[in-house]
């Protein structure tokens, strides 16, 4: 089917469910296997299902609106929180804790339980797996606090990128900040960002991480944001500093 002839028969579901920010397309995918999809009055189980305006899609028995234009928030996480929907555990979550009246959001990339600091989220689910991308390019930053004797040339090594236990890792810089004790603060930036990598990249040089801070991601800085704050990117800054989202929305 040409792109098109796509077009006239709307929008493929699952782009549209994460355009809505449900989910990411491929989480889409999944709850489409799961029957937990109803467009229309009408189970749906095949991707190549199209939405049109004004059709009724429902996700496990509750509307699901519309996209909205893309929109993205800065938010200050503290440590204690999992950056999950639902957790099998039963801790807090991130999302619990946003204030009411926001729209349904994803994370774009995570922070683990400990890590606080700057978690961007997002309303539409294609942005955020674009912006996840190690493609982009884009620097994660975080100040480091860790235990333990820091060598300046094991950190300065770091940049041709490390491999530890078979896995091999992206250039990480890492700089010493300033010592106290046995206790140390770094600067660290990389570009891909995979789970834990900081924490595992320092016990192999046999440094404990005790904080983990993220401090920047890409373009956009933590700032001055205190602990649970959330504030929302201009739609100007973020079509500036994101390419192909387009103009904003007539009114």
């Amino acid at each position: 089917m040409s792109p098109q002839a796509e077009e006239s028969r709307g929008e493929r579901i699952a782009k549209w469910l994460a355009r809505a920010g449900v989910a990411s397309r491929r989480d889409a995918e999944k709850m489409l296997e799961q029957s937990r999809v109803v467009l229309n009055n009408n189970v749906v189980s095949h991707p190549a299902s199209f939405v049109q305006p004004g059709d009724l899609v429902l996700v496990d028995g509750s509307p699901v609106e519309p996209p909205d234009r893309a929109r993205l928030w800065r938010y200050h996480k503290p440590d204690g929180l999992v950056t999950t929907h639902r957790d099998p555990q039963g801790r807090a979550t991130v999302f619990a804790s946003l204030p009411p009246g926001l729209p349904r959001v994803v994370s774009i990339g995570r922070l683990d339980l400990n890590s606080e600091g700057l978690l961007l989220l997002t309303n539409d689910g294609g942005l955020a797996r674009r912006l996840e991308l190690p493609a982009n390019g884009w620097l994660r930053r975080y100040r480091v606090r860790v235990f333990g004797v820091v060598d300046e040339r094991q950190l300065a090594a770091l940049s041709e990128g490390p491999t530890i236990e078979g896995v091999r890792y992206g250039p990480i810089e890492a700089g010493l900040d300033g010592r106290k004790g046995d206790n140390a603060w770094l600067t660290v930036a990389l570009r891909e960002g995979r789970n834990r990598e900081i924490r595992r990249v320092m016990a192999s040089l046999n440094l404990h991480v005790s904080r983990l801070i993220r401090t920047a991601y890409g373009p956009f800085p933590l700032g001055s944001l205190g602990r649970r704050e959330l504030e929302e990117v201009p739609g100007k800054v973020l079509r500036e500093q994101i390419a192909g989202l387009g103009p904003a929305p007539r009114r």
